[in-house]
């Protein structure tokens, strides 16, 4: 019986080979068609829709304050590019976001566990803000119940009503 050995480096480069045939497939390096035949295809779009059509992003986030008190509790809807829903102030509200948006950075992202947070206690709102965000889903939750939530929250001001009007920290 005859066995035969294929080595690891041999597929590797079949792999590696096949990677890169098919690549230059994809960016049609080896056809040979002629020029009038691609002129008749439709032409590949350069960017997703979402950067196109800025009004069919997909940022639409859905508000729910609890326990806030001035008329703040109530569920809101919130969409951005263009501003809208019957959000309280959608206008404001997407700026807040836009502007803290940040390359690899989650704009919702909880209060770090191994930070160093005053005891003080902001009251007893809460929120939780659903949805999606450039592109990512969203499902986070705030509350006041320290300076580093506190903080958080206000970081989203007018997304999140803002309580300091009403006299709390």
């Amino acid at each position: 019986m005859l066995q035969v050995k294929r080595s690891a480096p041999a597929r590797r480069l079949r792999r590696l080979l096949f990677v890169a045939a098919g690549s230059l497939v994809a960016v049609g390096v080896t056809s040979v068609a002629p020029a009038a035949a691609h002129a008749q295809a439709a032409p590949v779009p350069l960017a997703p829709p979402s950067l196109k059509d800025p009004g069919r992003s997909g940022d639409h986030l859905t508000v729910t304050v609890r326990n806030a008190g001035g008329g703040a509790d109530g569920t809101f809807e919130l969409s951005c590019h263009p501003a809208g829903g019957d959000h309280p102030d959608a206008a404001d509200a997407c700026a807040v976001l836009e502007r803290g948006s940040r390359w690899g950075r989650d704009t919702f992202a909880p209060a770090a566990r191994d930070g160093f947070c005053t005891m003080q206690y902001g009251g007893p709102a809460t929120a939780h803000v659903t949805g999606t965000w450039a592109g990512r889903p969203v499902d986070a939750r705030y509350d006041r119940s320290n300076g580093c939530e506190i903080d958080r929250w206000d970081r989203l001001v007018p997304l999140l009503p803002d309580l300091r009007q009403q006299g709390r920290p």
